[in-house]
């Protein structure tokens, strides 16, 4: 069996939040293609790929170090 390094890890159990959006269909087929492939990597049954999301965009904002450098340079200003 081959070990997948993906970006996420298991998804923890947390309290449900709402989404409201609109995703074009291929973005939906490679999320369900990605927690099939989390889900079969941690050992366990796919879940709601929507539930992915979230994690997705916080590992995306995490790693994004445009943004960070921005964000410090923003944080910075706005003590002066």
């Amino acid at each position: 069996m081959t070990v997948i390094k993906l970006k996420l890890g298991p998804l923890h159990d947390d309290k449900p939040v709402k989404v409201t959006l609109e995703l074009p269909a291929s973005l939906h087929r490679d999320l369900v293609a990605y927690a099939e492939i989390l889900a079969r990597e941690a050992g366990q049954s796919p879940g709601d790929p929507v539930r992915l999301i979230v994690p997705m965009l916080e590992k995306f904002i995490v790693t994004d170090r445009g943004f960070a450098k921005a964000r410090r340079s923003l944080m910075k200003s706005e003590q002066s």
